[in-house]
């Protein structure tokens, strides 16, 4: 780990409760709208393909149960 990102995270600890917490719920509304963009890019190359949800589950049923 580098010693910007160990700077960081100590600047991060040292920070009060109530700042640490925003700080999380921020990361985490990021982390799910990069989530939700990749999963509709997702899903129109999945369309582009002609793959439909039916599809998937058929894959995913074939490979779980395969002999």
């Amino acid at each position: 780990m580098s010693e910007t990102v160990l700077d960081i995270l100590h600047r991060i600890e040292a920070l009060p409760e109530r700042d640490r917490l925003l700080l999380q719920e921020h990361l985490a509304r990021a982390a799910e709208a990069e989530w939700q963009r990749e999963a509709a890019e997702a899903r129109r190359l999945a369309r582009a393909k002609g793959i439909d949800q039916a599809a998937i589950d058929r894959a995913v049923e074939a490979d779980r149960y395969q002999p």
